[in-house]
């Protein structure tokens, strides 16, 4: 049994968290990092006494785990509340930093909310955005990055890996693109850290975003990377902390609680990667073996801990209800938009419709997910489904065909053969 599923008392079984991708949980080894900052080495960091001494010290270990995990300097990390707040550190950051007639972005129609309403707010502002089509598999084509590049680009944002279908994008060969057009390339990470390996030097990028509560850390947290010389200003203004990049006392316990958590994900990453990978594995075949099921995201370049799929002719949140009842934790996409009842914008652009994109599940594994835990969630699937179906309004008519699916194989190897897929439409996604 997961170990942070124990079972209750009346309730089922077992108890199968499948939403690592929302949240994780925090470790022990973590909580205890951070109390040790609140109950005993409570300073301020920027006091020179011995307890910001340890304070700081504290941080400065954090900095350089952060650092160790994405392959970068340890003064290249500038923590932040999160993930959403580093997204907007860097797009406004580096909007307002370009050139005087530099405003145009560049960005694509599948990324988190963090990155397009920033983007959004931004056009309200004078900037122009283009929002990036991608294929049939959530793929951005960079050919397209290269023909959107104008005289007055100022910043490329294109995430690394996509938070609903687990797709990894081609980050590096676009980084070669805008590096001979010389403008900055910003990439959101924060579904990939932990669970990929991630050297910044490697990809290009000059703006990497990190999230502590997707890699076992605590909620609150994050830290955005800022390659040396890339030019930023500040969004939020006061002291001179995180050098001048983000003013406001700094977080210590939730900075170490980072730290920590990026250090144990860095250590156990050659063995969890793998790991989780075959455990996809599993339950995608397993999950196929049902009728009118497809797989959405690409089947190769693919996190390993990411699921989706979708029941062809039933609702995404019937589905997740029975789950639920089952015992079992998943989700219909991005957890910022759970409660929204559109459609999801990731898998409109990539090409399917509307009643496809609300059929569509997304299960995402964690370090504690054990075997018994995907034959489990299989077991109760294949029941919950065809329930589901006799009784959806859906169904009546024809069933549409399960698209035909290549094995999935580790993120990064590209073993289907089929190319890029199909493209999508062009017109910006509805967010």
């Amino acid at each position: 049994m997961s170990a942070d599923n124990p079972p209750e008392a009346g309730g089922p079984l077992r108890r199968v968290y499948l939403d690592h991708a929302s949240t994780t949980p925090v470790r022990p080894e973590v909580v205890q990092a951070m109390v040790n900052f609140m109950l005993t080495d409570y300073g301020n960091p920027s006091s020179i006494h011995s307890w910001g001494r340890v304070a700081h010290e504290g941080m400065e270990q954090a900095r350089a785990n952060v650092a160790r995990l994405i392959g970068s300097r340890p003064a290249e990390i500038v923590f932040t509340s999160g993930g959403t707040e580093a997204d907007n550190l860097a797009i406004m950051g580096a909007a307002y930093a370009a050139n005087e007639g530099c405003n145009h972005i560049i960005t694509s129609q599948i990324e988190h909310h963090a990155v397009l309403h920033t983007c959004e707010y931004l056009e309200e502002r004078g900037f122009r955005v283009t929002y990036l089509p991608v294929d049939s598999y959530g793929l951005v084509d960079p050919g397209d990055v290269r023909r959107a590049i104008t005289a007055d680009t100022a910043l490329v944002t294109i995430m690394h890996s996509n938070n609903e279908v687990g797709t990894i994008e081609p980050i590096a060969e676009i980084a070669e693109i805008t590096q001979e057009a010389g403008v900055p390339l910003h990439t959101d990470a924060v579904q990939s850290a932990g669970k990929v390996p991630i050297d910044v030097q490697q990809l290009g990028v000059q703006l990497l975003t990190v999230s502590g509560h997707k890699i076992n850390g605590p909620k609150g947290s994050g830290a955005l990377y800022v390659r040396r010389g890339t030019r930023i200003r500040p969004i939020q203004h006061g002291g001179s902390h995180e050098r001048k990049l983000r003013a406001g006392t700094e977080n210590v316990p939730g900075i170490v609680g980072l730290g920590v958590a990026a250090a144990l994900a860095y250590e156990e990453l050659p063995e969890t990667g793998p790991r989780l990978a075959g455990l996809r594995d599993r339950l995608i075949a397993g999950l196929l073996e049902l009728p009118f099921t497809s797989l959405n995201g690409h089947p190769a370049r693919r996190l390993p801990h990411n699921v989706n799929v979708t029941f062809h002719d039933i609702e995404g949140e019937s589905i997740l209800l029975a789950l639920d009842m089952a015992g079992i934790a998943a989700s219909t996409g991005s957890a910022c938009t759970s409660s929204s009842l559109s459609p999801s914008h990731v898998l409109l652009a990539m090409g399917l419709d509307h009643q496809q994109a609300q059929g569509s599940i997304r299960m995402t594994l964690g370090r504690t997910t054990v075997q018994e835990d995907i034959d489990y969630v299989l077991a109760k699937c294949g029941p919950i489904v065809e329930r589901l179906r006799s009784m959806s309004p859906l169904a009546a008519g024809s069933l549409a065909p399960r698209r035909a699916q290549a094995p999935a194989g580790p993120p990064g190897q590209d073993r289907s053969g089929t190319g890029d897929g199909r493209r999508a439409s062009g017109k910006e996604a509805p967010r």
